[in-house]
């Protein structure tokens, strides 16, 4: 209903209003009761405008769903293969797809071994290579873990190499055990 509209209000509705106007005490002392049927029609009708106008206000706006924006894909981990065939999964994990290209990280430090892995991935990725190794070493230091074995399973979460990831898994012994890695890259489209 358009809330500039006045409504024509129907013989039993007049009635009704005169007889609730009549039983209502007034809140204020001083104020003079309706008597006229053109005042009755008047507040009746501003009374069921404003009514219209609660409800129209309490009912939630129709909104446009936003845009979607390109998803990032769930965090990788070591082994997890969400979104890859099982068999594909087990055969990264267990070292039985061709490795088509490697890198050593050794003796690097964060900053080029960072710059280093993302060319490398960018080029592999742009060739179409589907598995790397990325061989980071044990690096145990006082108790601790290895600076770039810690380091590269975040890097590889970063959105700017993340896009280029399907998954990751520590290598098989022969490979570099846990001081390496099997990364299988996305198909270039």
């Amino acid at each position: 209903m358009a809330p500039n509209r006045k409504k024509s209000i129907s013989d039993d509705g007049k009635e009704l209003w005169r007889r609730v106007s009549r039983s209502v005490t007034p809140l204020q002392r001083g104020r003079q009761a309706f008597e006229s049927e053109s005042n009755d029609e008047k507040l009746f009708a501003e009374s069921i405008e404003k009514a219209d106008a609660n409800r129209l206000r309490r009912v939630a706006p129709v909104c446009m769903p936003a845009p979607k924006a390109k998803q990032t894909p769930p965090p990788l981990s070591h082994g997890i293969v969400a979104g890859l065939d099982k068999r594909s999964g087990e055969r990264l994990r267990r070292g039985k797809l061709p490795i088509e290209a490697r890198i050593d990280l050794h003796g690097m430090n964060q900053m080029e071994a960072h710059r280093a892995l993302v060319d490398f991935i960018d080029r592999q990725q742009a060739a179409g290579k589907r598995c790397v190794s990325i061989i980071t070493g044990k690096g145990i230091y006082r108790g601790g873990v290895g600076i770039l074995r810690e380091a590269v399973p975040r890097w590889l979460n970063e959105p700017s190499i993340r896009r280029h990831i399907l998954a990751f898994s520590h290598a098989q012994p022969k490979d570099g055990g846990t001081g390496a890695l099997y990364v299988l890259l996305r198909r270039t489209r």
